[in-house]
């Protein structure tokens, strides 16, 4: 049984861990709130393309681009996601796991030479590396700085290859930020893009909150449902009537690379805000554990002080019946 003294230091040991944890908590709260506003800015942008894309394709069904093209398919390329720093949870390693997944599926059928790796975080950076995969560049700054102007040159490096045949296929690989307790692993296709499938994508996101638990997530849910039965009742004015010059054609060819860039920078957003999102959780878990250890601990303390009391007056009681 473990001493008084030993016991009051694991106590000692695991505040000091729960004050750690407590404080990246935090931390990674305050991240998330910039990260949900990041996305949250970026949102009209995206609304009102989506809202031209489609009309344009009610428009002229028929109209297509190099970018929208498939072909048959002999050199891929991954973009995938990750944190630069761990403490996370499973964020990391979801995301390897999916990695090496289809690379390995690739490479059964490509060759390991015709996939390519464009790493943006260093933790899938190093593994790719580690693994001997076929990595192109490293944007770990990314992570720490997310700049929409690098997303496009790296859209545009990636549709300059796929419009000279250099590569037939660009694979995205990244968690879908939905609320702080829901972040969806995703596995799409960048190039060529479909347009349909990115159209109805899933849309519904909560930005309003960082909490965590399930309970509150279900009540967010229900009450954003009702909002939107309350809206849907008022006319909404339509705006379609787009006047295009020169043609359909030339239209899409620049709004459909837009679409590209726009799927980058969703993607790295919806990243960031999920491994803060993963981390918080992580950290709350942790000093849960923590606050359950102290109270075993003190227990046990208690009772090894009680027991240490209740021997030294048993000495002193039968001392003094000897004498």
């Amino acid at each position: 049984m473990p001493s008084l003294k030993e016991i009051k230091g694991r106590i000692a040991s695991v505040n000091s861990t729960r004050k750690i944890t407590s404080a990246m908590k935090m931390v990674a709260s305050s991240k998330l709130h910039h990260a949900q506003v990041a996305i949250q800015n970026m949102l009209p942008y995206e609304t009102l393309l989506e809202h031209i894309l489609k009309s344009f394709l009610a428009a002229e069904p028929g109209a297509q681009t190099i970018y929208d093209q498939e072909r048959p398919i002999k050199r891929v390329a991954l973009v995938v996601f990750s944190s630069n720093s761990s403490l996370c949870g499973g964020f990391n390693a979801n995301i390897i796991k999916v990695m090496m997944k289809a690379v390995d599926a690739l490479s059964a059928e490509l060759g390991k030479e015709n996939v390519e790796v464009y790493p943006i975080g260093r933790k899938v950076a190093e593994k790719a590396q580690k693994l001997g995969y076929n990595v192109k560049c490293d944007l770990a700054s990314l992570v720490d700085h997310p700049n929409a102007k690098q997303c496009i040159d790296l859209t545009m490096e990636l549709g300059e290859r796929f419009a000279n045949g250099e590569i037939d296929k660009v694979e995205l690989i990244y968690h879908h930020f939905k609320s702080a307790g829901s972040q969806i692993l995703t596995h799409k296709t960048l190039l060529p893009i479909d347009i349909e499938t990115e159209l109805q994508r899933d849309h519904e996101r909560d930005l309003t909150s960082n909490v965590a638990t399930q309970k509150v997530q279900d009540y967010l849910k229900k009450k954003e449902r009702k909002k939107k039965k309350a809206e849907g009742d008022e006319v909404v004015p339509l705006n379609d009537n787009f006047i295009v010059e020169p043609d359909t054609y030339t239209v899409l060819k620049h709004l459909i690379p837009k679409m590209g860039h726009l799927m980058v920078y969703t993607a790295l957003l919806d990243s960031i805000a999920s491994e803060h999102a993963a981390r918080m959780v992580a950290m709350q878990t942790a000093t849960d554990n923590a606050d359950e250890l102290l109270r075993q601990l003190n227990l046990q303390y208690n009772k090894s002080r009680q027991q240490a009391i209740t021997s030294e007056l048993l000495d002193i009681v039968g001392g003094s019946v000897n004498n």
